[in-house]
């Protein structure tokens, strides 16, 4: 039997694929360990807990899996998508997230969406506090100061519309991490598009045409209503400005951002 060039080529990449070692062999079999031992717990029953005073035990027929309702988006402040891979594969590191997505476009699923992984940290958005409890975590290779490529634009769109379709969730909780810890971080950073997530359906954003804003109009105000925590105003005032303002690095409210502000809140409402 003979074969062609691009067959026998063909056959070659896909040999050496299957022949190519996993470098995070050793970490994958730690990740399957420790989903094993929940799936254990969770299989447990009767339930292992502090009442026993029950003569039988009785499972309710109607749950589910609890789902996330927020997106997270980060950048990874680190130099390569291989660093932040080995970062979140390193115990001692003590952080995490759902995905990454490198430079190429390339996106690694790297923990089940309904576990919790260690991305938010310490944050606020509303009234909500335990933000990794409620949201999936999204990290972008990118050092923090650089745009971000098409490919991972792209890519991150498409995974967007899969996690909004699957979890239902709202436009409003598309949101960064500056968003949800003002003063603490910053990213994604100034050059993340925004504007053009909030068009595919991910996110809000504004349109100051023909708004006026009321004498009484409170810019604080506004920024509680959006979600932020304005326990420190400066802060918010500049996490809100590197999501909608991005050409702007001052942490003053001027009168074309409470136009900003006043359209977002009456959106956010």
């Amino acid at each position: 039997m003979k074969f062609s060039t691009r067959t026998i080529l063909l056959l070659l990449c896909i040999f050496i694929m299957n022949c190519s070692p996993n470098p995070y062999i050793a970490t994958n079999k730690s990740y399957k360990k420790q989903v094993k031992k929940y799936a254990k717990l969770l299989a447990q029953y009767p339930v292992q807990d502090s009442v026993v005073n029950a003569p039988y035990w009785i499972g309710t027929t109607n749950f589910n899996m609890r789902k996330p309702n927020f997106i997270i988006l980060h950048h990874t402040a680190q130099n390569s998508c291989d660093q932040t891979l080995k970062t979140f594969t390193t115990v001692k590191s003590a952080v995490s997230a759902h995905y990454v997505i490198c430079k190429d476009g390339t996106v690694h699923h790297m923990l089940n969406d309904y576990l919790r992984a260690w991305q938010a940290g310490v944050s606020k958005w509303g009234n909500a506090t335990d933000i990794n409890s409620l949201s999936i975590g999204i990290e972008i290779d990118n050092n923090g100061f650089e745009p971000f490529t098409d490919q991972q634009i792209n890519s991150l769109l498409q995974l967007l519309d899969r996690l909004k379709r699957a979890y239902t969730i709202p436009p409003t909780n598309f949101i960064g991490h500056a968003d949800i810890a003002p003063g603490r971080k910053v990213d994604p950073n100034r050059y993340f598009p925004w504007k053009k997530l909030s068009e595919n359906g991910f996110g809000l954003w504004y349109d100051t045409t023909g708004i006026k804003v009321p004498d009484s109009f409170n810019a604080l105000h506004a920024l509680r209503i959006i979600g932020y925590d304005i326990k420190k105003p400066e802060s918010a005032i500049y996490s809100f400005k590197l999501h909608f303002v991005q050409n702007d690095s001052t942490k003053l409210i001027n009168e074309e951002d409470k136009k900003i502000l006043f359209d977002l809140m009456k959106k956010y409402q």
